[in-house]
This record gives structure tokens, C-alpha cells and sequence, in this order.
């Protein structure tokens, strides 16, 4: 077993359930002392930047920016897709805390050392 593990996002406010279940995970995953990222990739790439995670309020769920926060404060790592994230022209000054901005080879790198993937 690796001692690893990545959740990685596709999906931003377009799809509130997986932006925040995908975020769950990934706090579970620290919980069981995995050490965690999650890749925001495609349109997850928007809630790199501030103020957007906190129109995630899924019913059920503790609100997006608290799963975020949480995760990050637990040692977590939110990488994101540096193409993906120039394709949007969205702004690297305003990224939240523990995001950092990175070219796939860094996934690979990670994935590479066996760590398991869920995706969503």
C-alpha cells in the first residue's frame, strides 16, 4: 500500500453533488492518514480561486469552503491543472489557501508511486 491517495475534480458549481462528495472523500482518505491531494482539473479548476467554493452549499453536506478548508488544515493538497486553469484566464493571485498551480507531470509523479485514484 502506498500511504497515498488523489480525488481527482472535474466539476466546479455546475455540479454541486461532486464538487463536494469528491471533497468528503478526500477528507476521509486524511482521516485514515493517506496522504491526500486533490487535482482540480477541467472546470474544477474554479474553485481554485477565492470566494467560489463558497456557492457550493450541497443539502446534507457541510458547505464546500468548510470541506476545503478542513482539508487543507488536515495536511491536504489541492493541485491544479495549470492548462486548465490558463484556458479559463482565471486569476493565479486569487488562488485559496493550500492550491497550487501544476503541470501533469506532478500528477504522474504522484499516481506513479501507487497511489489509488477515484475521480469525479
Amino acid at each position: 500500500m502506498s500511504g497515498r491517495f488523489c480525488v481527482s475534480l472535474t466539476r466546479a458549481t455546475d455540479d454541486p453533488d461532486r464538487a463536494t462528495v469528491a471533497f468528503v472523500v478526500a477528507n476521509a482518505a486524511l482521516g485514515c492518514d493517506q496522504d491526500t491531494i486533490v487535482f482540480l482539473n477541467i472546470d474544477g479548476v474554479r474553485l481554485a480561486v477565492q470566494g467560489v467554493a463558497e456557492q457550493v452549499n450541497e443539502e446534507g453536506f457541510a458547505p464546500l469552503k468548510e470541506l476545503m478548508d478542513n482539508f487543507v488544515e488536515g495536511g491536504g493538497k489541492i493541485l491544479v491543472c495549470s492548462p486548465c486553469f490558463n484556458k479559463r484566464k482565471l486569476d493565479a493571485e486569487k488562488l485559496v489557501a493550500g492550491a497550487t498551480i501544476v503541470g501533469g507531470a506532478k500528477l504522474v509523479e504522484f499516481l506513479a508511486q501507487g497511489a489509488p485514484a477515484i475521480s469525479y
